[in-house]
């Protein structure tokens, strides 16, 4: 299984009560990977990302994206050299684009990042 794939999988199994669509979608380039929809009534799109290093690769559309849609967007990054889950505002992602991992995220870990897109909105 894909990284990317394994990380779609965990991230659904974790959030039961975020109803989760996962966008394949060709026609719209930048468009992130899932639309997410929570108990507070928020729909909020995540871009996913796996990594082996500090950077973090993206296309220039989807930076355009989140450029262009700052809240309630969100990129999830794991690291596979660590583990550790990384939640960023889509608002960040020109520091993130820079920065990579060193980048402060907003949550970090597997609980609070799912804890953060389940309270998207408040």
């Amino acid at each position: 299984m894909k990284p990317e794939r394994k990380l779609w999988l965990d991230l659904k199994k974790n959030t039961p009560t975020i109803c989760w669509n996962r966008i394949e979608n060709l026609a719209v380039p930048g468009l992130p990977d899932v639309l997410g929809y929570n108990k507070h009534q928020q729909f909020f799109t995540v871009e996913l990302k796996v990594t082996r290093s500090n950077s973090i690769r993206f296309s220039p559309h989807q930076i355009a994206f989140h450029v262009t849609h700052p809240k309630n967007t969100f990129i999830l990054v794991k690291s596979l050299a660590t583990s550790d889950w990384k939640l960023y505002e889509g608002k960040d992602i020109r520091e993130l684009v820079a920065c990579g991992l060193k980048l402060d995220a907003c949550c970090s870990g597997l609980a609070a990042c799912c804890l953060k897109l389940a309270a998207c909105g408040l």
